[in-house]
């Protein structure tokens, strides 16, 4: 397990001095904050929100919750505390104990997954709701976390300029001052539009140390990004900017795939290209897609694809790989200490 860099120890050291500036835990009552994430969040210690259709939808139980623990661990092995986010009978929780992780994970698909349209839905009518990245960001914004990390972001679906099938993921970068961190876009999606789609949104993409977009399970996608990072310390700055200009949208930073999981990586994307080819000769577009390409790419890999879905999830937790706790440092501790 990699340890935290000098430079974020030190400041995390100072955060303790900062606290009179940072963003108050959100007082909406429709919402709760655990008491570990309000402690930290009040007392200037980083902070990471985390998504839960992954648990609920990515993986079986109890792989899923085994996830989950895991990569809440690594969070708070390398100093910061994760806010895995849900809604649990109609409450927005920020922060899941063991127990709701559980509950969540044994629910499976009978929770719904919630984009940011069907929060007001879920939270209506008491249902358990797994947030997705569009309502994870908007959650972590109420309540001032600035660093989310994920595996995979939604993009534009293929013939999407037909369907008008794309994430909200997508919006809410566009609307949300968040930084998400990610292995980019998964590659049954139309990747080229889904950039040009994130440009017309103003969201600001980067890539960390590639000059290439990656397409989640493969280092590259055949798309450039207009802009490359390459140490935590330029992408703590690239969110602070965003932040104190006050432009109102998140930023995407992508992170390619370990390349001890690359051949593993490159086995999966092998599939899911000939998936693609089989939807064509087929005939099958549209919303019947991308439900055919997940089946085609599971049966082709031999169930290969979850068990890489499972790696992937817990290589971009790493802190040294996805920078959350770099990032949250320096947004939080450095940033705001020039700011004084």
């Amino acid at each position: 397990m990699a340890s935290s860099s000098p430079s974020s120890s030190s400041a995390v050291k100072r955060l303790s001095n900062l606290s009179n500036h940072l963003c108050p835990t959100n007082s909406n009552p429709l919402v709760k904050v655990s008491a570990q994430v309000s402690q930290a969040l009040s007392t200037g210690l980083p902070v990471v929100a985390l998504e839960s259709t992954i648990i609920s939808h990515g993986m079986p139980y109890p792989q899923n919750l085994e996830t989950a623990k895991e990569v809440e661990a690594i969070v708070r092995d390398n100093g910061a505390v994760p806010a895995t986010i849900a809604i649990l009978d109609g409450v927005p929780c920020i922060g899941l104990n063991l127990e709701q992780l559980e509950r969540l994970a044994r629910m499976g698909k009978s929770a719904q997954k919630t984009a940011r349209r069907d929060i007001a839905y879920v939270v209506a009518t008491k249902r358990n709701g797994a947030t997705t990245v569009s309502a994870t960001m908007f959650f972590a914004a109420m309540v001032g976390i600035p660093v989310f990390v994920t595996g995979g972001v939604g993009g534009v679906h293929r013939h999407g300029e037909h369907t008008m099938d794309i994430s909200s993921d997508l919006t809410e970068l566009g609307r949300t001052p968040v930084a998400v961190v990610s292995a980019g876009v998964k590659s049954i999606l139309d990747i080229p539009r889904t950039l040009e789609y994130l440009e017309t949104q103003g969201v600001c993409v980067a890539a960390y140390k590639t000059n290439e977009f990656p397409a989640f399970f493969t280092e590259t996608s055949g798309c450039k990004v207009p802009c490359r990072l390459d140490s935590p310390e330029e992408c703590a700055r690239l969110i602070d900017a965003n932040r104190k200009l006050n432009l109102g949208n998140g930023v995407l930073i992508a992170v390619p795939i370990a390349k001890e999981y690359s051949a593993s990586g490159s086995l999966i994307e092998s599939a899911i290209q000939q998936a693609l080819t089989e939807a064509r000769e087929k005939n099958i577009t549209g919303n019947a897609e991308t439900p055919f390409l997940l089946a085609r790419v599971n049966e082709i890999t031999g169930g290969a694809s979850l068990a890489s879905n499972h790696v992937i999830t817990l290589v971009f937790a790493m802190m040294d790989r996805i920078l959350i706790l770099g990032c949250s440092c320096f947004i939080m501790g450095e940033v705001l200490l020039v700011a004084t």
